[in-house]
């Protein structure tokens, strides 16, 4: 029976005090946690399945709140995300919630906000989608392919990362419209897609994203990624989530 088999963790890396990234794996979901080891879960191939990350701006209050939110809502719709439109209908939908829960410029969480990255995995097809600088890769034939689009402004010569997005949910104390990036890709047993937030890809090249994906397999590759980027200096929250389609 064809089947998907998800391996994620979530970490708060070494320097941040809490871990504002969440995660969601079909119905689940994993808010502000810290996992001390991949968790792996599997899924029959047929039913949408959306697996996703999100990440909640650093430096802006809530941001924990605005990744959970995000992720929640997510997981309770991923069954019906069955095209391009629902998925961009349902990042919009986010988009609301994050300015409605946030409230006015007085409260608390006045201008909290996040970044999200995923895949819902069809029976022949993917959906890839993402707002913000969190990232889909797929890796699977002979290279490692970004498939989401970073929405950070052009990088200065010689800087390789940059904290600054040009969208995301929430984030600002007046409403502001999202365009979603959504993409379709096709799916054959055998196809691997990581997800994962900035606080893996800020400090690891795509070369060496690539080398442990080509080594490693599901659980002991989503380890190997989270050990590279805190040998890096885990530098920010790292959560991700490698994805594998079988047929056995």
């Amino acid at each position: 029976m064809p089947y998907v088999a998800v391996s994620a963790l979530s970490h708060p890396g070494l320097l941040r005090d809490r871990n504002e990234d969440s995660l969601v794996i079909g119905p689940w979901t994993l808010c502000a946690t810290v996992t001390e080891s991949p968790q792996t879960l599997v899924f029959p191939l047929g039913t949408p399945l959306v697996v996703a990350v999100a990440d909640g701006l650093g430096g802006h209050p809530g941001g924990e709140v605005a990744s959970a939110l995000v992720a929640r809502r997510i997981a309770s719709i991923g069954p019906a995300l069955s095209s391009e439109d629902a998925v961009r209908s349902a990042l919009n939908a986010c988009n609301r919630a994050v300015f409605e829960a946030a409230g006015d410029e007085e409260s608390e969480l006045a201008t909290m906000g996040t970044t999200v990255a995923g895949v819902v995995v069809q029976r022949d097809s993917l959906l890839v989608f993402n707002i913000g600088d969190s990232r889909v890769y797929a890796a699977s034939g002979g290279t490692l392919r970004q498939v989401s689009v970073d929405d950070n402004p052009p990088l200065e010569p010689g800087q390789r990362t940059t904290s600054v997005v040009t969208q995301c949910l929430g984030g600002s104390s007046a409403h502001r419209a999202v365009v979603p990036h959504v993409t379709t890709e096709s799916l054959s047993p055998g196809d691997r897609y990581l997800i994962c937030t900035d606080g893996l890809t800020d400090p690891l090249t795509t070369d060496v994203l690539d080398e442990v994906l080509r080594e490693h397999d599901d659980g002991r590759a989503a380890f190997e990624l989270w050990k590279a980027a805190i040998e890096a200096g885990g530098p920010d929250n790292i959560t991700l989530a490698v994805v594998r389609v079988g047929d056995e």
